[in-house]
């Protein structure tokens, strides 16, 4: 199954792919290297087909939600160290932080695909000034978070 990363804020989220660095403008699917290529996207929780929008968690209380998912993107306690994850790790961090200063408020979870809306085994409001660095967003499955400035 696959681990996915959610998030939700009172405002709405940027979705797409980041963190992709191409050789070039003129050529961007051609990469130096696995790490250029190496990139998040994140996906945002409207159906464009029907023009709804959908919850990824019964736990979010607010509307504009996005996944990810990312192979490299650790669990705690299982996370190893390596370029490709603490790629991965930066433009997460920077992504909320981000959106964090534009809103105030983050909701942050992780699920294993289709269990979502299982009972969270871990909950806690957790203030920015206490996440010093990208490692520090290493959550264990269905962790919960309710990040705020």
């Amino acid at each position: 199954m696959t681990q996915y990363i959610y998030m939700a804020s009172p405002m709405k989220l940027p979705e797409g792919s980041f963190g992709l660095k191409p050789v070039s403008p003129e050529q961007p699917n051609v990469f130096k290297d696995e790490l250029d290529f190496t990139h998040l996207h994140f996906e945002d929780n409207y159906d464009r087909a029907s023009k709804t929008r959908f919850s990824y968690s019964s736990h979010f209380s607010f509307k504009h939600q996005v996944a990810i998912n990312h192979n490299l993107l650790p669990l705690k306690y299982l996370s190893k160290s390596n370029a490709i994850q603490e790629k991965c790790l930066d433009i997460l961090y920077s992504y909320i932080e981000e959106e964090l200063h534009a809103s105030g408020v983050i909701e942050y979870f992780t699920s294993l695909n289709g269990h979502e809306d299982l009972p969270i085994g871990i909950n806690q409001s957790v203030s920015w000034t206490d996440i010093k660095t990208p490692y520090d967003l290493v959550l264990a499955d269905r962790e919960f978070w309710y990040i705020t400035l």
